[in-house]
């Protein structure tokens, strides 16, 4: 008979999660026929090995699996980064880190409230006019691979030179732009577009690259809509649209230091 205990059924529970978040970033990336294979050859080798028990076959197995495991990390070292990121960004850990740098934020507020209205404005102006623009809030990670693809400014944030910079005539409207330490970073940056399903048929490609680059980092991605002019931001691979001036400087405020 066999007896199951408490760790047994922990043992299960964690291999079950592992295997749904896995599953999940796969579907995400349009990996799911590369994966279902792998489960599928796993499967074959425990069987082959373990069942059957068939020595030659078995050991050929092995030492495909041995080799297997360094060509995964090679072709899924995008989803397995994503995966660790999602891990380190889950909010119990993020609060630990919080705790050990709770000093010094009292003095920032006037700085944040400096920084966060220029973007408001500037965004409230260009949805009125209905100008695209995609703006990326640096937090925890850094975006030098991305920044590196456009041209660096380097300036103070300010609502005339983000309008302008996404002004349709502009050379730099195209891209997006990167706000780092409260500062214009860069501008005309290229961003990881999302191969999500779940996007809505009517978002366009600024919305796809917002969400591309809140999945493969811990940054907030503003986007205003050319076609409608709707605000929306992403972050953690989510979106949260249609926001009102109000609604989008509570967000901000709320997570742009987290």
């Amino acid at each position: 008979m066999i007896e199951i205990g408490l760790k047994d059924i922990i043992d299960i529970f964690l291999v079950a999660l592992l295997l749904y978040n896995v599953y999940r970033l796969m579907k995400e990336s349009r990996s799911l026929n590369v994966f279902i294979g792998i489960i599928v050859f796993v499967l074959i080798w425990l069987f082959v090995s373990q069942v059957l028990e068939m020595k030659l076959l078995g050991s050929i197995l092995d030492k495909l699996v041995s080799v297997g495991v360094i060509g995964l990390i090679v072709l899924f070292q995008e989803e397995i980064r994503r995966f660790l990121y999602s891990l380190g960004a889950h909010q119990r850990f993020k609060s630990v880190s919080r705790l050990l740098r709770i000093g010094g934020k009292a003095g920032d507020k006037s700085a944040d409230k400096a920084t966060i209205m220029p973007i408001v404005m500037a965004c409230m102006d260009l949805s009125r006019g209905k100008v695209g623009a995609l703006i990326v809030v640096e937090r925890g990670m850094t975006l030098d691979d991305i920044s590196d693809t456009g041209d660096i400014i380097d300036a103070r944030v300010n609502q005339r030179l983000i309008e302008n910079i996404f002004f349709k005539n502009s050379p730099l409207h195209d891209g997006a732009m990167i706000i780092r330490h409260k500062r214009i970073w860069a501008a005309g940056c290229i961003l990881p577009v999302s191969h999500s399903q779940n996007i809505p048929k009517e978002l366009g490609l600024r919305h796809r690259a917002a969400l591309g680059m809140s999945q493969n980092s811990d940054a907030i991605a503003i986007v205003v809509s050319e076609e409608t002019g709707g605000i929306g931001v992403a972050m953690q691979g989510t979106f949260q649209l249609r926001l009102s001036a109000e609604k989008l400087e509570h967000i901000l405020s709320r997570e742009m230091d987290r």
